[in-house]
Parts: C-alpha cells; sequence; structure tokens
C-alpha cells in the first residue's frame, strides 16, 4: 500500500488510534485481520542486513523495531505494529531462501535438527511515546527428510518468502516431527497473544462493544 495516500488525524483521547501494519508479509495481515479491527498495511523501509556475528534473536528483535519505528515516523498517531522473524539454526541464521536453490539449502541444513524460529513483534507510538517488543522463540523439530521429499514439498508449496523454507499452516507440517510454542501463531510469522498484549498496553481495544448480528 502507498502509504503518501494514507492520513490519520490524531484521534481524541477517548478514542482508539489508528492502527497500522508495518509489513508486506500477505501471512502477517491475514493473521491480524483474525482480530477483527480495522487497519492499514503499510511498508517500512528497512534495510534487513544482518549485523556481524548478529545472534539471530538479536537480529529478529532489532528489525521487527525498526520496522515499526520506521512507519510510526510517517504516522506519528497511530499505533504500529513491527515483526520479523529469523530461523536459527545452531546459531546459524536462516531468512527467506528467495529461491529454489537456496531452499534445498535450507532444509537440508534442517534435516533431522531442531530449529529455533525467532518471532520478534514490536508495537511503537510516537505520539504517546509507547514503544515495547516481545520475542516469541519457536522449537521446530524436523524429520530426516529425504531428498525427493524437499524437492517434491518445493514444487507443491514454493514457499520462497518463507524464513526456513517451510509453511507449516499448509503442507509444510508434513516436514516436522514435532513445535514447541508458547504462542500458537508465531511460527508463521506473528505471535498473536504477543501483539495483543502489547497493542492493547498501547491503547488499541480488542473486544470493545460490537454491534450485535442477526
Amino acid at each position: 500500500m502507498n502509504s503518501a495516500r494514507i492520513s490519520f488525524p490524531a484521534p481524541p483521547p477517548h478514542q482508539d488510534r489508528p492502527l497500522i501494519l508495518g509489513s508486506t508479509s500477505r501471512y502477517r495481515r491475514e493473521l491480524l485481520q483474525r482480530l477483527q479491527i480495522p487497519f492499514e498495511v503499510v511498508a517500512p523501509e528497512v534495510d534487513e542486513t544482518p549485523h556481524a556475528n548478529e545472534a539471530p534473536y538479536r537480529l529478529a528483535a532489532r528489525l521487527a523495531l525498526a520496522k515499526a519505528r520506521a512507519v510510526a515516523g510517517l504516522f506519528p498517531g497511530a499505533v504500529v505494529i513491527g515483526a520479523d522473524q529469523v530461523a536459527d539454526l545452531n546459531g546459524l541464521a536462516l531468512g527467506k531462501p528467495g529461491n529454489h536453490e537456496r531452499a534445498v539449502w535450507q532444509l537440508r541444513q534442517m534435516r533431522g535438527q531442531t530449529v529455533v524460529f525467532q518471532t520478534a513483534v514490536a508495537v511503537v507510538c510516537l505520539q504517546s511515546g509507547y514503544e515495547q517488543s516481545s520475542l516469541a522463540a519457536v522449537r521446530v523439530k524436523f524429520r530426516d527428510l529425504g531428498d525427493d521429499e524437499i524437492e517434491n514439498y518445493l514444487l507443491a508449496e514454493q514457499p520462497y518468502d518463507c524464513a526456513g523454507s517451510a509453511k507449516s499452516e499448509g503442507l509444510g507440517i508434513a516436514l516436522l516431527a514435532s513445535i514447541d510454542s508458547d504462542d500458537p501463531t508465531a511460527l508463521v510469522g506473528l505471535p498473536l497473544i504477543r501483539t495483543c498484549n502489547l497493542i492493547q498496553a498501547a491503547g488499541v481495544k480488542l473486544l470493545g462493544q460490537r454491534r450485535a448480528t442477526q
């Protein structure tokens, strides 16, 4: 969405602040829609290059906050959500593969291994001075996959825009032996339990008065 077309006046004190998801991820957008509250989507302009020797969890946390801050700078009266996910394979950061060959390499490295998907969320509102973040670590055990299983999966689902080359909400669940998480949607890219806590603390009402349906 083109941010230049969005204009949010500062709301009166008794009203919710506008909510913005600072992300280009359709998976995060679909997850946030589950909360049934209005929000806009704005693409953050952030350099996602890792720093030298940066731990995967630090990378995820830094980028989530950077994305939220970048969009909040454009809309200071809004509550802005930023998020990022990095797959941590024994300290090696695995991001989005981007293409088939890279995805094959990632899944071959992860087969039979336990990978920690570090999923960070940050919420920023410049006008109120609110800035908080949280990290959800999801431990995922991959099956000992054969090369043919990896190839068939990638051709079927083409998860080249997903950190770690697997969509757990789709066919990618067949690649896994177990998932250990305290925030069920974190592996998809946005930990909704943590997100709810953060945006409510920032002043967004989740379960206010709603119109009755017949």
